[in-house]
């Protein structure tokens, strides 16, 4: 007699390395390059079979790559039609629904319970959902989800709702008894809330708002549940950035994904179980400094030759030289040690200024790529409010905005100017809602630094002096030195390939280390510095700023002080100041930039003796062309500077 396998027998003996017993397996998932169990294969009551791929693969693909279809995961009638316990009580909805009966089966939770939460069973779009409602601090219904599925394309939000926190008409309980729990998703929330603990919930990870933060105020401890997939990373993401970070406990839990899960494996001892992973939560700074040991340690051994240099902005000069990047050495190291700064208190800020096609944002571009992704963000151009709306962290962190001059509104240099300058944003705006006009406020954390490029000579005044600013050269000789480099790239020159990943890996690793940097002679060079302009009142933060930039990268070389911060070395002031003595001498206008200067040496050389006795220069007749062709250089460049 044949004996037939049951769909979960089917479905087991296809996959690779299966772990656990039971009802419940783990296994690799098929769909992806998976290197670790990430897929679960569960046998419901019913003998229906789920399966879920914690990295994100739809159940479609997985049946699909082990030849079946999504019928073999159910048992069959006879006569060879899938059916289940529920089917046959008549409760089981059309394809794509999903009954409230349904619902509370899969979760092994109460129908009258979750009716006592607000759930209800409909009919949407011409099948059964579970209407899940959101409720404010007051109970008042403000949003309204639909699950219309168990599995994959499972939620539906009320056109006109917006994610919300899920669970804000209980958090009364949890502020008298001063803890709570965070997890992702209602399901979670249904669960822990039926065994009583005070819980919130985030409709999705990725959906996170960080004034939803200020719901939470009064809360003492909070313990969010880290789940072991990119869901679980995304949360790590947002909390290392959040107002909560302080407050935050995580909790991981051992052998399920997530409270569900773990209750669905062993009902009578999930309360015990979730309490012991409540009591082994570190603290998100525990959990931080592990995670930067281990990532310091495997950093550093691909960047300890680099890192144990004693000029690295030299080295740094030499590869882009032998990658055929011509001349300004001198503007890309003063780039680079800008966006090393962003690992301090306040970031150094920058312009790029030059003529069109004169290389300035080529030249950052390549200078980017010696840092990882997370170092900056890059940006051509941005609407007036995109940078209040805009969810991309920004903390310790460079905003690059190329082609700047187009940023031609007030309101855009208010929120740069704030975001530079006082190391965060706040914005207060109103907004239309149901209820009417409400103000909200956004707020962003830095620091942050501010990298342009713009073919302006003069930015906005509040802005310029908040920036150093460089220009790129535009000689004759600068000129020759790019089409010599763009030749190379054409006629077989053999140029050198540079390997980034050891830069990369040396910026990842000072982001692991202490960034604290003291300048012990910091004093004595106030003391040296004439105070002929206002503006040398932040100028001279910047070149500590660079200072402390400067002994941050060659910390390898530098001694700790007995709290363990970075000392800056006599050493490290020469080097800057080799770089960037003309960029504070032209700020203050101590000195005439050479441009400058070369331009009204010309002006004055080809006017007539008698106009120039009368200063009516205008009057000669002299145009901007006969300029740049007396000094061979951009035409552009000479009319901005004559225009002042």
């Amino acid at each position: 007699m044949t004996t037939v396998q049951s769909p979960f027998q089917n479905v087991v003996g296809r996959f690779n390395n299966v772990r656990g017993s039971g009802k419940r397996i783990t296994a690799l998932c098929p769909c992806h390059n998976d290197k670790q169990n990430s897929l679960s294969v569960a046998e419901e009551n019913d003998g229906r079979v789920l399966l879920k791929c914690f990295a994100g693969c739809p159940t479609e693909g997985i049946v699909k790559r082990i030849g079946l279809t999504m019928a073999d995961l159910f048992p069959r009638k006879r006569g060879g039609s899938a059916t289940s316990a529920n089917q046959r009580n008549g409760a089981t909805p059309r394809p794509g629904g999903l009954t409230l009966e349904q619902y509370a089966d899969a979760k092994k939770l109460r129908i009258a319970y979750l009716r006592s939460l607000g759930l209800q069973q409909i009919s949407y779009q011409g099948a059964p959902a579970v209407k899940i409602p959101y409720f404010d601090s007051k109970g008042d219904v403000v949003a309204v989800r639909f699950r219309v599925a168990l599995t994959d394309d499972r939620f539906r939000w009320r056109k006109g709702d917006k994610p919300r926190l899920y669970g804000l008409n209980g958090l009364r309980s949890a502020r008298r008894s001063g803890w709570l729990i965070i997890c992702e998703g209602e399901s979670d929330y249904h669960t822990l809330r039926y065994h009583k603990f005070p819980v919130i919930a985030v409709p999705g990870v990725t959906t996170w708002r960080e004034e939803w933060a200020a719901e939470l105020e009064g809360i003492k401890s909070l313990y969010a549940v880290i789940e072991p997939d990119q869901g679980g990373e995304a949360m790590l993401k947002w909390l290392g950035t959040s107002a909560l970070r302080d407050r935050i406990r995580l909790v991981r839990l051992e052998g399920a994904k997530d409270p569900s899960e773990l209750y669905l494996a062993n009902p009578d001892g999930f309360r015990d179980s979730f309490r012991r992973a409540c009591s082994s939560a570190v603290t998100w700074a525990d959990e931080k400094r592990a995670q930067n040991l281990i990532r310091s340690g495997e950093a550093f051994e691909k960047c300890r030759r680099l890192a144990s240099s004693e000029d690295i902005l030299r080295e740094f000069a030499q590869i882009l030289q032998n990658m055929g990047v011509a001349g300004e050495s001198r503007i890309a190291k003063i780039i680079y040690l800008a966006l090393t700064s962003r690992f301090l208190d306040q970031p150094v800020s920058l312009a790029i200024k030059g003529p069109t096609s004169g290389g300035k944002s080529f030249l950052v571009q390549v200078v980017l790529t010696f840092f990882p992704s997370s170092a900056y963000y890059a940006l051509t151009g941005m609407s007036e409010k995109a940078l209040a709306y805009s969810n991309e962290p920004l903390s310790y962190r460079f905003l690059v905005l190329y082609e700047a001059a187009a940023l031609n509104s007030d309101f855009q240099d208010y929120l740069l100017r704030s975001l530079v300058s006082e190391g965060r944003l706040r914005y207060e705006t109103v907004e239309k809602t149901k209820d009417g006009l409400r103000s909200r406020l956004v707020e962003k954390s830095g620091p942050t630094g501010l990298l342009l490029t713009t073919t302006a000579t003069r930015l906005n005044p509040e802005n310029e002096t908040r920036l150093l600013s460089m220009t790129v050269t535009d000689t004759p000789g600068q000129t020759k030195q790019i089409l010599l480099a763009t030749a190379n790239r054409f006629d077989g020159t053999r140029l050198v390939q540079a390997t980034v990943d050891e830069w990369t890996s040396l910026q990842e690793w000072l982001g692991t280390n202490e960034s604290k940097v003291v300048v012990p002679y910091a004093a004595p060079l106030a003391q040296l510095i004439p105070p002929v302009a206002t503006r040398l009142r932040r100028d001279f933060g910047a070149l500590l700023k660079l200072i402390q930039a400067h002994a941050l990268l060659h910390q390898q070389n530098r001694p700790r002080d007995e709290q363990g911060q970075i000392v800056a070395l006599i050493e490290d002031y020469p080097a800057v100041r080799a770089l960037t003595a003309d960029l504070f001498a032209t700020g203050v206008e101590s000195t005439v930039p050479k441009i400058v200067r070369e331009t009204v040496e010309a002006v004055e050389e080809m006017t007539p003796a008698r106009a120039r006795g009368l200063g009516d220069v205008p009057s000669t007749g002299i145009s901007v062309r006969r300029v740049a062709q007396k000094l061979v250089v951009d035409t552009s460049t000479r009319r901005d500077l004559l225009r002042e």
